[in-house]
C-alpha cells in the first residue's frame, strides 16, 4: 500500500540531524510538511502576562520561515497552521489522504497532552515518534528514568563512561514532496493579539533559524576560536562572544545537541582541547540531565512546593513582583538584566542566577511566578532547563548577592547600556546609586544588611 506521510515539525525546526525527517523520507513515497502554531499559547496567564510573549513569537517566526526556505531548497514546502495542530492536521489528513504522521517525541505534560489529542482525533493514522531532544538518546543512558540519580554528578559520570552520543543524520539531498503543493505565509502577529508597536519593537537577541544556528556554531568555534576561552568568559553579561548563544537554537531545535558535540570534537582535534571544550560538552550533558530529571518528576516541577514538597513562607507582594518584572527594583545589576530580558528575550546565565535569587530570597516571592515570567520572555525557553533551574534556585542553591556580583564581574558598562538613567554616572554610583542623589533612578525596594560588606568594598574603591 502506498504510504503518504506528513512530517509534523514542532521543536525540531531543522533539516540536519533530524531523524523524524529522515525516517519519513525513507518510508513514504510522498510527503507533506507542516508546522502548527498553538493560538492558546499567547493568551494571558492569571499573573497578568502572556504565556508566550512577542520576542518569543518573533524568534519563532524567523525560525519557521528559515525552515520553510530550507525545505523549499530541497523540493519541499511548509504548511503553517495558525490555530492548532488539532485543527490543521485533521484537515490535511482528510484533504490529502495522509496515512502516516511523523513527529519528534515529547516528554512534558503540556506537549504530551496536545499530541494525545491529535492522536485520539485521528484513530486511523499511523503515528511514528522519534527522540531527538538530547545529546544522549534516552534509550542509551545507563538509567531507567524512574531511577535517575538525584545529583548531576551521579548521573554524569556513569553516562560518560557507559554511553556515547549517536551519530548525526545527514541532511537529505531531496525530499519526496507532494507535487504542486504550495508553501503558505507565516500568520500575522495580529491573530495572536500583538499590536503593531509590540511587534515592530520586538528585537530578539539573535536571529532565529537553522541557518543562523549553524553559522553561529561555525563562528564560535573555527572562525573566531572564541570556544578556547569560553570557560573563563561564560559568567559575563555583556556582548555576544562571552558565551556560545546556541541555547535559543537548541530550544526550538534549530540545531541539535549532537551537531554541537561533533563540532566541539572536531575543534578539539584541529584547534585546541582544553577546559573550555570540556565545559561546553558538560553543559550539554547538564541540559540532558534536566530533561531526564523533568521526565522523572513530571508535573511536580511546576508546583510551588516542587518535587521535594517543601513549604516556604512566601510573601508574594504583587507590587514588588511588578517592579522585578519591569526592571525597577532600584538594584542596578537586577534591573539591567531584567530590562535586557524584556527588550531582547535573552539574559546571561549570571543574570538569571542573580535575578532568581533576588526574587526568591530577598523579595520572598513564589519562585513559580519568576519561572512563568521567564517562560514568557526567554527566546531560549526550554521547559526542563527553565523550571529545574528555578527549582534549584528556590530549594538547593546558596544565596547570590547582586551587589557583590555587580562589583565582582565589573558590570558598570552593562548596567549603563540597559539603564539610561545611570548613563552619565561614575563607576561607584552605577553600582550603588541609592547612596547618591539620583532622582531619575528608583530607590531600592530595600537595602539589606547582608549587603553591607559588599557596599563597603565598593565605597573603598572611591577612596
Amino acid at each position: 500500500m502506498k504510504k503518504r506521510g506528513l512530517v509534523w515539525f514542532k521543536n525540531d525546526l531543522r533539516v540536519h540531524d533530524n531523524e523524524t525527517l529522515i525516517r519519513a523520507q525513507e518510508e513514504c513515497e510522498d510527503l507533506l510538511f507542516c508546522y502548527c502554531i498553538e493560538k492558546n499559547d499567547f493568551e494571558n496567564l492569571d499573573l497578568g502576562f502572556r504565556r508566550i510573549d512577542v520576542n518569543r513569537f518573533k524568534f519563532l517566526e524567523q525560525s519557521v520561515i528559515d525552515l520553510r526556505k530550507k525545505l523549499e531548497s530541497l523540493g519541499g514546502h511548509l504548511i503553517i497552521g495558525e490555530v492548532s495542530a488539532l485543527v490543521t492536521l485533521s484537515e490535511l489528513v482528510k484533504e490529502y489522504g495522509i496515512t502516516e504522521i511523523y513527529a519528534e517525541e515529547e516528554y512534558a505534560s503540556y506537549e504530551i497532552n496536545l499530541v494525545n489529542k491529535v492522536v485520539n482525533a485521528l484513530p486511523n493514522i499511523n503515528f511514528h515518534f522519534f527522540w531527538g531532544k538530547t545529546l544522549y538518546h534516552k534509550d542509551d543512558i545507563p538509567f531507567e528514568i524512574p531511577k535517575l540519580p538525584l545529583t548531576s554528578k551521579a548521573y554524569r559520570i556513569p553516562v560518560g563512561s557507559k554511553s556515547k552520543p549517536r551519530q548525526t543524520f545527514r541532511q537529505p539531498s531531496k525530499l519526496n514532496s507532494v507535487s504542486q503543493l504550495k508553501t503558505n505565509e507565516f500568520p500575522s502577529y495580529t491573530i495572536y493579539g500583538f499590536s503593531d508597536d509590540e511587534y515592530e519593537n520586538a528585537s530578539p537577541f539573535v536571529d532565529g533559524g537553522e541557518t543562523a544556528a549553524l553559522e553561529r556554531l561555525e563562528y564560535y568555534t573555527f572562525k573566531s576560536e572564541c570556544l578556547t576561552g569560553y570557560r573563563w568568559s561564560r559568567n559575563k553579561s555583556d556582548g555576544l562572544d562571552y558565551s556560545t548563544k546556541l541555547s535559543p537554537y537548541l530550544a526550538l531545535g534549530c540545531i541539535s545537541a549532537r551537531e554541537i558535540y561533533e563540532k566541539v570534537k572536531a575543534y578539539e582535534a584541529e584547534i585546541k582541547k582544553n577546559q573550555s571544550t570540556w565545559w561546553l560538552v558538560f553543559e550539554l550533558v547538564w541540559r540532558d540531565y534536566f530533561t531526564f530529571k523533568g521526565m522523572r518528576f513530571g508535573n511536580s516541577i511546576f508546583l510551588t512546593k516542587g518535587y521535594k514538597n517543601k513549604d516556604i513562607d512566601w510573601e508574594n507582594d504583587p507590587l514588588k513582583f511588578e517592579k522585578w518584572c519591569v526592571g525597577n527594583t532600584g538594584i542596578p545589576f537586577i534591573d539591567a538584566h531584567m530590562r535586557q530580558l524584556n527588550q531582547t528575550g535573552y539574559m546571561s546565565n549570571r543574570g538569571r542566577v542573580n535575578c532568581a535569587s533576588y526574587l526568591v530570597h530577598d523579595l520572598r516571592i513564589d519562585w513559580t511566578w519568576g519561572a512563568s515570567y521567564f517562560e514568557a520572555k526567554l527566546i531560549d525557553y526550554d521547559v526542563s532547563s527553565n523550571w529545574m533551574n528555578w527549582h534549584m534556585q528556590a530549594f538547593e542553591i546558596w544565596y547570590t548577592n547582586p551587589v557583590h556580583q555587580s562589583n565582582k564581574y565589573k558590570a558598570q558598562h552593562f548596567i549603563r547600556q540597559w539603564i539610561p538613567e545611570l548613563l552619565d554616572r561614575n563607576d561607584i554610583e552605577v553600582l550603588i546609586p541609592w547612596e547618591f542623589d539620583i532622582p531619575a533612578y528608583p530607590k531600592p525596594i530595600e537595602v539589606y544588611k547582608k549587603w553591607g560588606r559588599a557596599i563597603g568594598l565598593i565605597k573603598k574603591i572611591a577612596v
